[in-house]
Order: C-alpha cells, then sequence, then structure tokens
C-alpha cells in the first residue's frame, strides 16, 4: 500500500511539472526530436555505407574493414562526407554519372589497394616471387 501512494504522489508530481513547468517540458520535447532526426538521418547514411560497402566488397574481392577504408580514403581525398561519397557510389551502380574529382580519387584508391595486395601476396609463406 505504501508503494501505490508514492508512485501515485510521484505521478501527480511530474503531471505538474509538466503542467507548470511548460518551459523546461518544452525544451525537452525540441531536444528529443533533434535527437530523434539525428540518429534517423544516422541510420539512412549507415544503411547506404553498407550498400556501397558490399559493391566495393564485390568489385574488388577485399574484406569488409578494408572495403570501408577504401570509402573512406575517397572520402578524405574529396573532401566529401563519407554517406555522400557512399550514395554517389550507389547512384553511380544505377546508371548515373560519378563525379570526376570521386571518380579519379576511385581510381587512385583502388590502384593503391591492388599495389597493397599484391605486396601481401608475394611476403605470404609458400608463394615464390618469380
Amino acid at each position: 500500500m505504501q508503494r501505490t501512494t508514492v508512485l501515485q504522489e510521484d505521478w501527480w508530481n511530474l503531471r505538474a511539472e509538466a503542467t507548470w513547468g511548460n518551459a523546461s517540458a518544452g525544451q525537452d520535447l525540441v531536444a528529443l526530436r533533434a535527437e530523434n532526426d539525428q540518429l534517423r538521418r544516422a541510420l539512412a547514411g549507415r544503411a547506404v555505407i553498407d550498400q556501397a560497402r558490399g559493391m566495393v566488397m564485390v568489385l574488388t574481392p577485399c574484406s569488409r574493414g578494408a572495403a570501408r577504408n577504401l570509402l573512406v580514403d575517397i572520402s578524405r581525398q574529396c573532401d566529401t562526407k563519407l554517406p555522400e561519397v557512399a550514395a554517389a557510389l550507389v547512384a553511380a551502380w544505377e546508371g548515373k554519372p560519378l563525379p570526376d574529382q570521386m571518380l579519379r580519387a576511385l581510381r587512385r584508391t583502388v590502384r593503391r589497394f591492388q599495389v597493397a595486395d599484391q605486396g601481401r601476396d608475394s611476403r605470404q609463406p609458400g608463394k615464390s616471387s618469380r
């Protein structure tokens, strides 16, 4: 019985605070909506990044981490955010032309990746360098 009374009393206090302290409740609501919007954008960006990562993994047989590093490298070279690079690559897959700067960065990065990959293959035991 004591517990029920405390809960009802706390509920009343919260209700009163929300009613009388509209400024803070309104500010909290605005902050929560802004955070919700930010999280939605982050999730949408993550989905396109994962899609682009999968495309890179298919086109240049590599691990998940290497594909992400490749996308990050392109992003840095183009001074463009990673979700934007990923969206451009996905759009290019669907027929939209890739911006020239991004295309050049993609070529440089893939070449660098292939050279590094060949270097790793030649250093593996059991493989000859001839």
